[in-house]
C-alpha cells in the first residue's frame, strides 16, 4: 500500500485480499450473522502476536499499516493493531464501527485507559467484536444485553459500572474489561501503544507470545520457546523447542516465517494462552 497518499479506506481489492486471508468469501449485505462468521475466521486465522516489539519493528498506529501486515505481511498483532486492522474490513463491507477504549483487569483493579482496543459495531442493535484479546468470546456479543449470553469460549456478561455509562465485560464471572462508551479515533490510542510497546513495565516488552485459535476451540501458542497446546476443556501440553524448531512453529502454526527469532526477552514466557 502507498503511505504517501491519503488513505481512503480499502479498495475492492484489499478488501478482497483480506478476505481471502481470513478464508471467507464477499459476505453480502452487513449482518449479525455476517459479523460472527467473519469474527470467528478472523480469530482462526490472524494470530495474536507482539513479535514486533522484539524484532525492532516499529508499530504503527496507522490504518493502512495495520491492515499491510496482516494482509501483505501476513502476520498478526496485539489488540491494536488486530481490532484496528478489522475495523478497517468492516468499514469496507459496509459496518459502521466505533473504536472502544478498554481498561483491562489486573485481579479485581482495571489498568489505565486505553489499555486495550475493541470494537463497537452498530447493526439493529449495537455488538461488542473483539479479534484482539487473546482467549475471550469467539463470537460477537450484545452490548445492550444485561443477561448472561452464551458463547462457544464460556458464558460472558456485560455489566454497568458507575454513573457514566461504562461497562464491565466478564467472562465465566470474572471482569476482563471495563469499556468507556464513547468511540475514539485510532491516534488516541497511540501514547498507550507507544507504553505499551516499550516500557519495562508493560507485560508485552518482557515476553514473547504468538496465539491462534484451533479449530476445536482451543489455542496453539508459542510463548518465548515453549509450544502450548491448550484443549477447549483448558488441558494443557506443553514442549520446549530449540531454536530451529522454534522458527519452523512459527512457520507451520501460524504462517509466520521469520529469518531470525524474536530477542532474548522472549524467552521468559507469558501471553494469551
Amino acid at each position: 500500500m502507498d503511505h504517501d497518499t491519503a488513505y481512503e479506506g480499502l479498495t475492492p481489492a484489499a478488501r478482497a485480499a483480506y478476505l481471502a486471508r481470513i478464508g471467507v468469501p464477499e459476505p453480502g449485505e452487513p449482518s449479525a450473522q455476517a459479523l460472527a462468521r467473519l469474527q470467528r475466521a478472523h480469530l482462526g486465522s490472524v494470530p495474536f502476536e507482539n513479535l514486533s516489539i522484539h524484532l525492532g519493528e516499529p508499530v504503527v498506529l496507522d490504518p493502512a499499516a495495520l491492515v499491510a501486515k496482516v494482509v501483505d505481511r501476513r502476520r498478526g498483532g496485539f489488540c491494536y493493531e488486530l481490532n484496528g486492522a478489522f475495523a478497517e474490513l468492516l468499514r469496507s463491507l459496509g459496518y459502521r464501527v466505533g473504536l472502544l477504549a478498554g481498561r483491562v483487569f489486573d485481579g479485581e483493579r482495571p489498568g489505565p485507559p486505553f489499555d486495550h482496543l475493541a470494537l463497537r459495531v452498530d447493526l439493529d442493535e449495537p455488538w461488542l467484536v473483539d479479534v484482539g484479546f487473546g482467549r475471550f468470546s469467539l463470537l460477537p456479543l450484545r452490548l445492550d444485553e444485561r443477561g448472561p449470553q452464551s458463547d462457544p469460549q464460556g458464558t460472558f456478561t456485560v455489566v454497568p459500572y458507575g454513573a457514566h455509562g461504562q461497562l464491565d465485560v466478564l467472562m465465566n464471572g470474572e471482569p476482563q474489561y471495563r469499556l468507556d462508551p464513547l468511540p475514539y479515533p485510532l491516534a488516541d490510542f497511540g501514547p498507550t501503544c507507544w507504553w505499551q510497546s516499550t516500557s519495562p513495565d508493560s507485560h508485552f516488552t518482557r515476553s514473547t507470545t504468538c496465539s491462534l485459535l484451533a479449530e476445536d476451540g482451543g489455542r496453539t501458542t508459542l510463548s518465548g520457546s515453549r509450544l502450548i497446546r491448550t484443549a477447549p476443556d483448558g488441558a494443557r501440553t506443553e514442549r520446549q523447542l530449540t531454536d530451529a524448531e522454534a522458527l519452523t512453529a512459527y512457520r507451520e502454526h501460524f504462517g509466520i516465517t521469520l529469518d531470525r527469532l524474536p530477542g532474548l526477552s522472549g524467552r521468559a514466557g507469558g501471553g494469551a494462552e
